[in-house]
């Protein structure tokens, strides 16, 4: 059988509701769900914390670190454990130095989702932040990126994906751009579980952070933080214990190597186990896979929304410029009133924005069906 196409449906949970709003928080296969019960209960029953636990503690986040690094193809030592994407967002944004007249580059500024502006624009007293002028669908020139760029350039900090739109930013042109000369962070946030393979060597940045509880399907509370190795002495870490330090001649301390020196009282050990779980029932199915079957539902609702009067799509036509984000307005509507009427029918979107412009969001996920969108567009056709 063809897995794109494949029907998963029974292995999530959903009380017949039809969820769409992955781009947010995604649905946790049954599996994932026992794996973390069946940890607790091994975990607790050895005595939480015993030498029997701390060897399986250890283990387990060897384990997850392994899988996380061949998802995106880098070395398990540069993946720091934390609870979002926004933690590795701030270990970057507060772990910089600046001199005088230095500057970053960003992009959209509001167009931008919170978390990828807000710590950047924080910096704005010691630091300049330069903003790249963007289209409709939030794309930029990487023309305009070239002449941003000057030898105070501290950070170039862009989306891969836009929360908004869904359009894919080209982030492995920016890289060859950057020329290894200046540091580059990706907020990869709506794209590591959706768009496909990722290889960080081809993608070549410096820093890359991203969530769980998103398209790679884990629970709330799990992020995960790339430092490329020869990138972390450019950090200081804006929080130390004794997970990530060592202290020798009574009063001096020293950081310890890569992931330790970002990873303070880590203890989210049941949700690790539970995203480990996720991403091997990604991995298995194939993560082109899911891909092709994202851009089919995503590419089939599309097209159906357009046939309804008074729809307006936003992002881009081609669906290879897109993750399966569907942005959408119903002319005369407002975006939380329909949001709310389709959830009274058990169906889940959201409302996003567009600058000051709200929208509805739908974003399907490969455990999502054919018939749940036509079911999503009859509702629709009925407001």
């Amino acid at each position: 059988m063809n897995l794109a196409s494949k029907d998963i449906s029974s292995d999530f949970p959903t009380s017949k509701k039809i969820y769409l709003n992955n781009a947010s928080v995604s649905l946790m296969p049954y599996q994932s769900i026992k794996d973390m019960s069946d940890f607790l209960l091994r975990y607790n029953s050895m005595g939480p914390d015993s030498k029997e636990s701390e060897n399986l503690i250890v283990e387990k986040l060897r384990d997850i670190r392994k899988l996380v690094a061949k998802l995106i193809s880098c070395q398990p030592d540069e993946i720091v454990l934390t609870q979002s994407t926004t933690d590795g967002i701030n270990i970057v944004a507060n772990g910089l130095s600046f001199e005088k007249n230095s500057n970053i580059i960003i992009r959209g500024m509001t167009h931008e989702h919170h978390s990828n502006f807000y710590p950047w624009l924080k910096l704005k007293n010691k630091t300049l932040i330069k903003s790249l002028p963007i289209d409709k669908d939030g794309f930029f020139k990487t023309d305009d990126l070239e002449s941003f760029i000057d030898t105070n350039t501290r950070l170039v900090s862009i989306s891969h994906a836009l929360y908004n739109t869904g359009s894919i930013m080209p982030v492995e042109s920016i890289s060859k751009i950057l020329k290894d000369k200046i540091p580059f962070f990706i907020d990869a946030a709506q794209t590591i579980g959706c768009i496909g393979d990722i290889d960080m060597s081809k993608i070549n940045c410096n820093f890359m952070s991203f969530n769980g509880s998103k398209w790679l399907c884990g629970p709330m509370g799990t992020g995960l933080f790339y430092c490329n190795r020869k990138s972390s002495e450019l950090l200081e870490p804006s929080t130390i214990g004794g997970e990530s330090a060592i202290i020798y001649d009574d009063t001096n301390l020293a950081f310890k190597e890569l992931p330790d020196k970002f990873q303070t009282g880590f203890r989210n050990y049941v949700g690790m186990i539970g995203l480990e779980s996720s991403i091997k029932y990604l991995i298995n199915f194939g993560m082109n896979n899911i891909r092709k079957k994202n851009q089919h539902l995503s590419n089939l609702f599309r097209e159906e929304l357009s046939k309804i009067p008074k729809i307006i799509l936003y992002g881009p036509d081609n669906p290879n410029k897109r993750t399966s984000i569907v942005s959408f307005n119903l002319k005369g509507y407002d975006p939380q009133q329909i949001v709310d009427k389709l959830e009274e029918k058990n169906i889940i979107l959201a409302v996003r924005e567009i600058f000051k412009t709200k929208l509805v969001r739908a974003s399907p996920h490969f455990f999502n069906t054919e018939s749940e969108i036509f079911q999503v567009i009859n509702e629709i056709k009925k407001l």
